[in-house]
């Protein structure tokens, strides 16, 4: 089923054409190229160049510039100039939207020029219409005229170019035959191919952005798949659009660039941040230097001598089918009263707790818990996750259990590969409280072991959580299959020789499937599968990101924790960031922002921050704050309102994405964006605890 990538499971480089922007490869054999975008405005040449050069000396590799009209794309032959006095030679791209004059200007002085499908050769309408199959023919037609001289001119000059496909700005002539799909992301971007390839032009880049990662990566997904299917190896261009600011924009930019990269798609990317420019290249190298270091490990074989998991190319069959996310389906486990793991609830969250540092019953709950917990309306910690890997270990974390009792429904002891003493059963069996999990490891060698325990932990209700590796269950799979419907939960206790961390929970699914387990699946995020490790909480965070933003996108996880950050609170609003920036449980207010550039007519970052403080608590509300109108309402679609700026100084408020206000002055449109909520019924007023938190 797996038709976009060689192997879900390593990570495995998808081969490409290399395209040259300027002296700067891109594709082929060279490494993941890291490139950002100018916000000021492209008419002060001074400014522009400071920024670039601010760029380049961060370690951008490519700059982007707007060109949103043909003065503006004039100034790219100064700004170019400028830049070589001052001996930086990192290649130019002109970023193009609506008018080919201006692409036709900025292609004289730039390397690559960025064309928008959506815009260039059309103007959105949201209309309504059903085309025929002459009149779709007369729109490419029309499509033709129009898009050619820019790409002989491209030819003609050896400059290279993105055909970069924005969720949000797909034409009316697509929407209406596609639909608002990733299918029509992607059939937007062949028609502007098609033309290309029939001028023999070939120096392209593609892309596939939107604010949500799911949508983006089903839409690279798709158009390499179809590529395949055409013989065209182009290179891509990876990012999340409008991801945000802070910690929600990494995270989802990790997500959607993180789980493409892992699984070999990608050779240049944007982290799009609402910040300035600069923060986004540190983002963006950690990210392409985790791909880099899996492309060089050492590629084994996974499951080299069990037939069950090996096609006849000696890949690793995966049952998923990646261009339709649909959550795996599990049978309903009780933690606590009224909480679920199944498949109709969200995932739920475990904080593990290391309480041998912060001491046991007697001194009362550690300080840096009673945070955590302070935050339990929106952000519940369900369970914890306490080590009980030496002797006794049980009865200490029961004890220290006591101080959460009433406010925390489950506890998880870690007992390694052990199985606990007498006294140990004993003490489980009595308490009450608590639904108690046990996490063992087992190995090959330990059927009969795994059966008793698995008895055990019925006979005194329980909950087993088994860590089995892949190679285990060519002989513990039976012994499993036996047990039948019986509770249980499944996690990895270690990586998988051969492949990535993201592939080994692929393969703990696969397994499962085989053995007709309908088991929830926890993914624990450990330093031990990490893909590369730096120090710092970045790391962390798009370590956690990758891992299970990754695995949540294909409808896989039932139970999670970040168990690298060692700050409880900390690692528990990660653990909600990820849930949230992959789709999967939303516990505030969900903001789409775009980042600043030369077209914007506000100040984004202080105007998102501002409207964050004012509506930040409201749980399961979509709000966007876009600078200008070129992707503004194509990607609010999925959006309950909307921030547009519509002219210098003047805001157009949207709902969905119908703008019901034009023109507000910028001083009245926050109040008034908060009316507009209040009008369809979806505001509530903040509690006094999340005052001064929401922006957090």
């Amino acid at each position: 089923m797996n038709t976009y990538c060689f192997s879900r499971f390593r990570t495995v480089r998808r081969p490409t054409r290399e395209v040259m922007i300027g002296e700067v490869g891109v594709g082929g054999d060279n490494p993941i190229r890291v490139q950002s975008m100018t916000t000021s405005d492209t008419k002060d040449v001074a400014a522009t160049v400071k920024e670039s050069i601010a760029l380049a000396e961060a370690g951008c590799e490519i700059i982007r510039i707007t060109a949103p009209n043909k003065t503006a794309a004039a100034c790219l032959k100064p700004i170019k100039e400028e830049l070589l006095r001052h001996k930086i030679k990192v290649p130019l791209v002109a970023d193009i939207h609506f008018l080919p004059a201006a692409a036709m200007e900025a292609v004289e002085h730039v390397e690559k020029v960025r064309i928008n499908p959506g815009n260039y050769a059309d103007r959105k309408k949201f209309a309504v219409r059903e085309y025929s199959d002459d009149q779709y023919r007369e729109e490419m037609d029309r499509l033709y005229e129009t898009f050619s001289p820019i790409v002989k001119r491209c030819k003609e000059l050896g400059r290279s170019m993105r055909i970069g496909t924005n969720h949000g700005s797909l034409s009316d002539r697509i929407m209406n035959r596609y639909g608002d799909t990733p299918r029509g992301m992607v059939e937007s971007a062949l028609e502007f191919i098609r033309i290309a390839e029939s001028h023999g032009f070939r120096d392209i880049i593609l892309s596939m952005k939107a604010s949500n990662p799911k949508v983006m990566i089903e839409a690279y997904r798709l158009l390499v798949h179809q590529m395949e299917k055409e013989a065209m190896f182009y290179p891509l261009h990876l990012g999340v659009t409008e991801a945000g600011d802070g910690e929600d924009g990494r995270v989802k930019s990790a997500i959607g660039i993180g789980s493409l990269l892992t699984d070999g798609l990608g050779d240049t990317i944007r982290v799009s941040l609402t910040e300035d420019s600069v923060y986004e290249i540190p983002v963006a190298r950690a990210l392409a230097d985790k791909a880099m270091s899996q492309w060089t490990a050492k590629q084994q074989e996974i499951g080299d001598n069990d037939e069950l998991y090996l096609d006849p190319n000696r890949r690793v069959v995966d049952s998923v089918d990646p261009f339709a996310f649909a959550k795996r389906p599990v049978p309903p486990i009780a933690l606590g009263e009224n909480l679920l793991v199944a498949t109709t609830e969200p995932p739920r969250v475990v904080l593990p707790y290391d309480y041998a540092l912060a001491g046991v019953a007697g001194k009362g709950l550690p300080e840096d818990l009673q945070k955590a917990l302070a935050k339990n309306k929106d952000n519940p910690i369900e369970a914890l996750l306490l080590s009980a890997k030496e002797k006794g270990g049980v009865l200490s974390a029961i004890k220290f259990g006591a101080l959460v009792k009433g406010r925390i429904p489950a506890l998880f002891l870690d007992l390694g590969d052990r199985n606990p003493s007498e006294d140990e059963w004993s003490a489980l069996a009595a308490e009450e409280g608590f639904r108690f999990g046990l996490l063992r490891t087992f190995s090959t060698g330990e059927g009969e072991a795994l059966a008793g325990f698995l008895e055990a932990c019925s006979s005194r209700k329980v909950l087993p959580v088994l860590a089995i590796a892949h190679q285990d269950f060519a002989e513990l799979g039976p012994a499993l299959q036996a047990v039948g419907a019986k509770e249980m939960i499944f996690t990895l206790a270690a990586p998988e020789t051969g492949c990535h961390a993201v592939g080994a929970y692929r393969l703990l699914a696969e397994n499962l499937r085989v053995w007709n387990l309908e088991a929830p699946i926890w993914i624990r995020n450990r330093a031990e599968m990490a893909f590369s490790q730096e120090p710092g909480f970045l790391d962390q965070l798009l370590e956690a990101s990758i891992l299970q933003g990754s695995l949540l996108c294909d409808g896989m996880g039932d139970l999670v924790s970040v168990e690298t950050v060692k700050d409880p609170l900390r690692a528990q609003q990660l653990t909600y960031n990820v849930l949230q920036g992959a789709g999967s449980r939303i516990s505030r207010t969900e903001f789409v922002a775009c980042p600043s550039c030369g077209r914007t007519l506000f100040n984004l970052q202080t105007t998102t921050q501002r409207i964050r403080e004012k509506t930040g608590h409201l749980k399961g509300v979509k709000i966007a704050v876009m600078g200008c109108i070129v992707n503004g309402p194509g990607e609010m679609a999925d959006a309950d309102f909307g921030y547009v700026g519509g002219a210098p100084k003047k805001v157009n408020l949207y709902v969905g994405k119908e703008c019901v206000q034009f023109h507000v002055p910028e001083e009245e449109a926050d109040q008034r964006l908060i009316e507009l909520i209040k009008e369809h019924g979806k505001w509530t007023d903040p509690e006094p605890a999340e005052a001064g938190e929401s922006g957090k």
